[in-house]
C-alpha cells in the first residue's frame, strides 16, 4: 500500500496511509491532505520587483547592480534576460536563467522586472 502513496512531507517516512480523507504518517503523526497539498503548489504566484505575474519563457531585466560571486564584473541593471524558468530554488532564489557573459545561474524575483 505504501507503493502508491506519497512520502510524508515532513519526514519522508514511507509508511504512510489512508485515514479518511487525510494522509498520516505513523512515525512523525503528520497529517495531510493530497488535494489540499496539490492545489497550494499550483496557486504558487511569482511577482516581479514591480507587481507583475512572471511565468516560464518571459523575459525580464535587472533592475539594480548586483554582484555576482565568482566573476570578475557585476551584473548590471538593465540586463536583459530571456527565457526565465520559474523553480523551488535554494532560499528566495525563484527564477532560473542563462545570462548573456555570466551563464546560468538562479535569481531572485525581487530584483527583475518583466518587459
Amino acid at each position: 500500500m505504501s507503493d502508491t502513496l506519497p512520502a510524508c512531507p515532513e519526514c519522508n517516512g514511507a509508511y504512510t496511509y489512508e485515514m479518511g480523507a487525510l494522509l498520516v504518517c505513523p512515525e512523525c503523526a503528520h497529517e495531510w491532505s493530497p488535494e489540499a497539498e496539490a492545489a497550494a503548489e499550483s496557486e504558487r504566484v511569482v511577482k516581479d520587483a514591480v507587481g507583475n505575474v512572471l511565468a516560464d519563457g518571459d523575459t525580464v531585466s535587472i533592475v539594480k547592480t548586483m554582484k555576482v560571486k565568482g566573476a570578475q564584473s557585476a551584473l548590471k541593471a538593465g540586463t536583459k534576460v530571456r527565457n526565465i524558468r520559474l523553480v523551488e530554488g535554494s532560499g528566495d532564489h525563484d527564477i532560473a536563467a542563462k545570462v548573456d557573459g555570466f551563464g546560468p545561474m538562479e535569481l531572485k524575483s525581487s530584483i527583475v522586472k518583466k518587459i
